[in-house]
């Protein structure tokens, strides 16, 4: 009952998506059409020797010389057989350039807003079991910080310390240009290079992790049922673990799904600055190319994402909680 249960709202809940996704697409194509110049104008600028009939070929080749309702009109029909278009800029399909750079864009994502949870949940639980004295004050100030400090500069910051005094970690890549390890030794590559990208985007959601942690807690620890789990003898750890903390995290969970995509939009900033080559920093290359159709393509795709995680986070309340049930 339980399984169909979740296949009933998965179900409904991409029924519901279907609306978000035609609002931002179109929301979406408008903006970008009221920019002014397209991928043709830099590909000339660029090129240094095109002429008007080379750039209205160009232009007449993608289709970017139609009218804009004709311009939607063609974009809507091959977004419906899953075709995202061609790149003006790189000349190949939308959906190829996305899909390379997914992966590492999902691997910053998950490690970054992972490794922020744990830290802030960590912290914040430190910080209510010592409300009011000095690791409380300490730790508050710690995150207020962190909070006030943006993401590329703590990037910038970790950078000049991490890589360049101390010559721990690399400054930028995905991977060692030119490495041709394999497996085990590529994988720990790759998550020396994650190390400084996570820390940078991670660490503003670390501060708001663990201060709504805190007063989660603190607000959790005043219910009833929890002063009746004292009142029965219960090890004071085992109340803040089992009763409190597993409360206090569906606040968490909901404030996790609500920023995951301001998450995503933090990553073209931190992917810019590490050049880590994912979606964020594919959003800004094509920005400066006018290649409004790959950045597109990124905005459809990121609204999908954005969507999945907050049905997986109304999943997992109805696990840590079995009372909330998900309609």
């Amino acid at each position: 009952m339980t399984s169909l249960r979740a296949v009933q709202t998965l179900a409904r809940s991409l029924l519901q998506a279907v609306p978000t996704v035609i609002g931002v697409v179109l929301l979406s194509f408008f903006l970008l059409q009221a920019v002014p110049g397209d991928a043709a104008d830099v590909i000339a600028a660029e090129s240094g020797s095109a002429t008007e009939a080379g750039m209205a070929a160009m232009r007449s080749h993608f289709g970017l010389d139609q009218p804009v309702l004709q311009q939607l009109q063609a974009y809507v029909r091959n977004l419906a057989r899953l075709n995202l278009g061609v790149s003006p800029r790189y000349n190949l399909p939308v959906s190829d350039l996305i899909f390379s750079r997914l992966g590492n864009t999902v691997l910053l994502m998950f490690s970054a807003l992972g490794c922020a949870l744990a830290a802030g949940i960590a912290l914040g639980a430190l910080m209510a079991s010592f409300v009011g004295r000095w690791p409380d004050r300490v730790l508050s100030l710690a995150a207020l910080l962190l909070y006030s400090t943006p993401g590329f500069w703590l990037g910038l910051m970790a950078i000049i310390l991490l890589s360049v005094q101390l010559g721990w970690l690399p400054p930028g890549g995905v991977s060692t240009i030119g490495s041709a390890a394999t497996g085990l030794a590529h994988a720990l590559d790759v998550a020396r290079h994650l190390v400084l990208p996570t820390l940078a985007l991670a660490g503003f959601y670390v501060a708001i992790f663990a201060r709504l942690t805190r007063a989660s807690m603190l607000e959790v620890s005043r219910q009833d049922f929890v002063r009746t789990a004292r009142a029965k003898g219960l090890n004071p750890w085992a109340v803040a673990r089992r009763h409190i903390l597993r409360n206090a995290l569906i606040p968490v969970t909901t404030v996790a799904g609500l920023n995951f995509g301001t998450l995503l939009g933090g990553a073209v900033v931190v992917e810019t600055v590490f050049s880590w080559p994912g979606l964020g920093r594919l959003a800004y290359e094509s920005v400066m190319a006018r290649d409004y159709v790959v950045l597109l393509g990124i905005l459809v795709l990121s609204s999908l994402l954005v969507i999945l995680a907050n049905l997986l986070v109304d999943l997992l309340h109805a696990l840590l909680d079995p009372r909330i049930r998900v309609h």
